[in-house]
C-alpha cells in the first residue's frame, strides 16, 4: 500500500441555518484518510456521517476549516471542477440503490463511463469485468424490477466501482439488506479494496459493517469522540 493521503480535513466544521441560529453539524473534524484503506465513520442517526460524506466526496463543502480531495481544496472547486472529480475518481454507493428503472443491468453500470473518453469496446470490457467482480453476469439483460435487494445492491456496487475509482464513498450501503446478503456484499467489497487498492469510506452504524472495517471513526455531536485502528477478526481475512 502506497503511502499517499487521499483525504485530509482540518478544523473541519459545517453548520447549517435553523432560524435565526445556526445548527453545527460538524464540529473541527481533523482527520486522514491514506490510499487503500477500509474505514467507517460510526454513529448515531445525526452524528454528522452523512455530513462528512458528502464534504468528503465533493457534494457539499465546509462552512469554516478546509477539506482537501487527492490534493484538492474542496472549498475552492467550481461545481464544473467537483463534477469532473466525481466522475473519474470517486464512487458512490448509497442504503438506497438509485438504479435507471428503464434501463438494464449492463446499461445501469455502463452509464458513469459516459461520461469519460471511453470507446465502445473499452466500456464494454470494464462493465463485464465489474459484473465479473460482483457475481452478476447472468443478470446483465434484465431490468432492476427484475432483481433482489441484495441483487440490486451488487448492481450498485458495480456501478460504483466500473471506473475503477481511487476512492469509493459508502452511505449506509447495507441499511436495506438481510444479515446474508450484508456478509456476501462486504466480502466482495473486501477483495475489490485488496485486489485494486481502492479506497473505501462507510457511514454505518450497522454492527455487519463494523466488524469487516480496519478503522473506525466514531462521531458523536460533530466531533470525532474516537479514531482506531482495528485487529481484523477473521472474518474480513478468510480466504
Amino acid at each position: 500500500m502506497e503511502n499517499e493521503v487521499q483525504v485530509k480535513t482540518e478544523h473541519l466544521v459545517k453548520r447549517y441555518p435553523m432560524g435565526a441560529e445556526s445548527f453545527p453539524a460538524l464540529q473541527d473534524i481533523n482527520l486522514q484518510f491514506m490510499k487503500g484503506e477500509f474505514t467507517g465513520i460510526v454513529g448515531p442517526s445525526g452524528s454528522g456521517k452523512t455530513t462528512l460524506l458528502n464534504i468528503i466526496g465533493t457534494l457539499d463543502k465546509p462552512t469554516e476549516g478546509e477539506a482537501l480531495l487527492l490534493g484538492k481544496t474542496i472549498s475552492k472547486l467550481t461545481h464544473k471542477e467537483g463534477a469532473k472529480i466525481r466522475n473519474e475518481h470517486l464512487g458512490f454507493i448509497f442504503q438506497t440503490y438509485n438504479l435507471l428503472p428503464v434501463y438494464t443491468v449492463f446499461e445501469n453500470v455502463e452509464f458513469p463511463l459516459l461520461l469519460l473518453s471511453m470507446e465502445k469496446k473499452e466500456r464494454d470490457e470494464a462493465v463485464w469485468q465489474a459484473l465479473e467482480w460482483m457475481q452478476i453476469t447472468e443478470k446483465a439483460k434484465v431490468k432492476p424490477n427484475q432483481l433482489s435487494g441484495g441483487q440490486a445492491q451488487r448492481v450498485a456496487i458495480a456501478r460504483s466501482i466500473v471506473k475503477k475509482p481511487k476512492i469509493v464513498i459508502a452511505d449506509e450501503p447495507t441499511a436495506n439488506l438481510d444479515a446474508k446478503n450484508s456478509h456476501r456484499i462486504l466480502q466482495l467489497m473486501v477483495d475489490l479494496n485488496k485486489d485494486l487498492q481502492t479506497t473505501f469510506i462507510f457511514s454505518t452504524h450497522d454492527e455487519k459493517v463494523i466488524q469487516y472495517l480496519r478503522r473506525i471513526i466514531n462521531l458523536e455531536d460533530g466531533r470525532v469522540a474516537s479514531d482506531e485502528l482495528v485487529e481484523l477478526n477473521g472474518i474480513a481475512t478468510q480466504e
